[in-house]
């Protein structure tokens, strides 16, 4: 849903940006769960997904809610395995495999998991910080 005109709390952003870190940690499991998958559903290698953020704001604000604008398929070549026993092996003895790369869905994952806690941070910061603001004058 767009974002209004009213000013975001610091609650709509941090958690707003768990929800898509959270949607990239799930597309990482799953390109590391196919990262041997030699043949899908339509009879094709395993393809990377990527996904891709953006900022929902309000016209002519600079800060807003972090939203998943699309999850695309990455398009670089598939490995190439050297197979010859494989029924999918082509004339070469070579079987397409899938394009992910274990090494960089590794990192991927631990960066958006860490990008998650910091927001977890990030909320309970601002939980303690309003809980003292309470207190003052008392």
């Amino acid at each position: 849903m767009p974002v209004s005109n009213q000013s975001l709390s610091i609650f709509d952003i941090a958690g707003s940006a768990m929800t898509a870190q959270s949607q990239r940690m799930n597309t990482t499991a799953s390109n590391m769960a196919n990262a041997d998958s030699v043949s899908g559903p339509d009879g094709q290698p395993y393809r990377a997904r990527q996904v891709v953020f953006e900022v929902d704001s309000a016209d002519g604000q600079s800060t807003g809610r972090v939203k998943v604008a699309r999850v695309i398929e990455d398009n670089s070549p598939m490995r190439m395995m050297h197979d010859p026993k494989n029924p999918l092996a082509n004339a070469d003895g070579y079987v397409a495999m899938p394009n992910v790369n274990v090494v960089e869905e590794m990192v991927n994952m631990i960066s958006a998991s860490r990008s998650y806690q910091a927001n977890v941070e990030v909320l309970n910061t601002a939980k303690s910080l309003m809980l003292k603001t309470l207190t003052i004058g008392q």
